[in-house]
């Protein structure tokens, strides 16, 4: 595509010459540059990219974008011989010119987008089923994976929305694949630093809004106006046949609900449990195993069994139900299908068993909501003691850590506190902040809790110390596939960790799981 084509969509403050090369990629990593890529200098958190502008040249772009003035650029890298584009927002720009090069494919799908603290993953799994089970050709990307067809890609470590050129790439797969419509989680980070700006979403779902991501946003209003931004997106997005644009809202979170209801001008399903919702749930059952409840909509009712356990995905259930019942009109017998298919989210509730007397789960409850609703529902389905095994993340959200530490003081039996994603902090540090929580609702260390630094140790100690009945859960990693250490990120998965502490304490021989450099930072 030429480059002007490439720019009809961003209008740009000023090019700086008149030549118009063939552009054949959209990046915005200097190493990745190869001849034909324009190079989007985008500034980040931690680096600006106009600083690699002259190792983008020497790789070969044809093409330069950012927001630094021409004569600038030109006075840190001399003269450029290629179009230098200057642009208000770098990382808007970038998603558009991603999106138009692969032909606008957020505009050949019906695009639904769930956003929200929790239940994000699960949400977006549920709907993908339901699609799946209505015959319904469906991609999905969540915080886990891509699935695009019978393809299934990873989607990076600690990232649950893709970079833009990333997700684009993943849309045109979908549209050159067949699929006719897409599910997509939405982070409030992806939202703010535009990740999803050139995605023309027909449906936003979400899940609710509790604390979490402080550390970024500054306060809970401008939190909750970064999950806004999805609404907003669908209100201006292009509109495309046969679809009505729909906001699915969660009715009993409450400040969350008003707070988006009053930004609306699209139309609204809300839903909720025992509630005065479009969409609601009746006569709940749930047990170790199984969660059963019917759904009322309007005159229409029908009942619900899943595997999925706990209140919570109860919810998660009716926004996908308001989804596709509402938004995508399909049978209720589709519905009850997908939702009675899908056995196991990964890291979501995901029980590890080895053959043991005891429950092993792994679960990625990680904010201070989902932590306690996590050890309200196990409570209901466990005989035995809860012993939960967490941490709390480095640079990141520093309120809730005591926090959570309350809420498993209050709600488990015993809790080992342990390494999350430490990053730069002192680990010693943060593991003494959960403590301090515990403290606070009468935790007395070496008694209800204890701290142990290196977490394939934590969990192989919470692992030894459960008798029959009780139930071990390993909080806050779950599927992901590294634990970052300063500023490196090690390989690390939590389910190998447990099933290698379960298999153990059977008398199997495993491999033990990655060493941590758990001391990293400490005196």
């Amino acid at each position: 595509m030429n480059l002007s084509e490439l720019l009809s969509v961003i209008h740009p403050s000023n090019i700086s010459c008149n030549s118009d090369p063939d552009i054949i990629s959209v990046v915005e990593d200097s190493n990745n540059v190869v001849p034909g890529a324009l190079f989007v200098a985008r500034t980040g958190l931690v680096s600006d990219g106009h600083e690699f502008i002259s190792s983008a040249l020497n790789n070969g772009a044809s093409a330069v974008m950012g927001e630094r003035p021409f004569a600038r650029v030109c006075e840190w890298f001399g003269e450029l011989d290629v179009p230098y584009i200057q642009v208000d927002n770098s990382t808007r720009a970038l998603s558009w010119c991603a999106s138009t090069l692969r032909k606008f494919p957020s505009r050949n799908l019906v695009m639904i987008g769930v956003t929200g603290t929790d239940g994000k993953t699960t949400t977006c799994n549920i709907i993908h089923s339901i699609l799946c089970a209505a015959g319904i050709r469906a991609g999905l990307i969540t915080t886990v994976n891509a699935v695009i067809g019978d393809e299934t890609k990873d989607t990076g470590f600690h990232v649950t929305t893709p970079d833009a050129v990333a997700l684009q790439d993943l849309l045109a797969q979908m549209v050159d694949t067949g699929m006719t419509h897409c599910v997509i989680e939405v982070t409030s980070h992806g939202l703010v630093q535009q990740r999803v700006a050139a995605c023309d979403f027909d449906i936003a779902v979400l899940t609710n809004i509790t604390h979490e991501h402080l550390d970024y946003h500054g306060t809970f209003e401008s939190y909750m106006n970064a999950k806004s931004l999805l609404f907003r997106q669908v209100d201006s997005s292009v509109s495309k046949p046969k679809i009505n644009k729909l906001a699915v809202l969660n009715y009993d979170d409450g400040l969350s609900y008003t707070f988006i209801k009053n930004k609306l001008k699209t139309n609204l399903v809300d839903y909720g449990i025992e509630s005065q919702s479009t969409v609601k749930a009746t006569n709940v059952s749930i047990d170790e195993e199984n969660t059963r409840f019917d759904v009322n909509i309007d005159n229409d009712c029908f009942s619900i069994e899943t595997g999925l356990v706990g209140e919570y995905n109860i919810s998660n259930c009716l926004a996908a139900i308001a989804v596709s019942y509402n938004g995508l009109s399909i049978n209720r017998k589709y519905i009850q299908a997908g939702i009675a298919s899908l056995e196991c989210i990964p890291g979501r509730m995901e029980y590890i068993n080895v053959g043991q007397d005891f429950k092993a789960v792994v679960d990625f409850a990680h904010t201070p909501n989902s932590l306690r609703k996590l050890l309200v529902s196990v409570r209901n389905i466990t005989n035995g003691r809860i012993i939960v095994v967490f941490g709390s993340a480095g640079l990141r959200d520093v309120a809730k850590r005591s926090w959570m530490g309350s809420i498993a003081a209050e709600l488990a039996d015993f809790t080992v506190i342990t390494a999350e994603d430490p990053r730069t902090e002192s680990l010693s540090d943060i593991m003494s902040e959960i403590a301090s929580g515990c403290e606070k609702r009468g935790g007395i260390e070496g008694q209800t809790y204890c701290k142990i630094s290196d977490r394939a140790d934590a969990i192989r100690f919470a692992v030894d110390m459960a008798v029959s009945g009780d139930m071990v859960l390993a909080c806050g990693k779950a599927h992901e596939q590294s634990m970052c250490f300063g500023v490196i990120e090690y390989p690390w998965d939590d389910r190998v960790a447990m099933y290698a502490a379960v298999a153990e304490r059977m008398g199997k021989r495993v491999d033990d799981p990655p060493k941590l450099p758990t001391s990293y930072g400490e005196n």
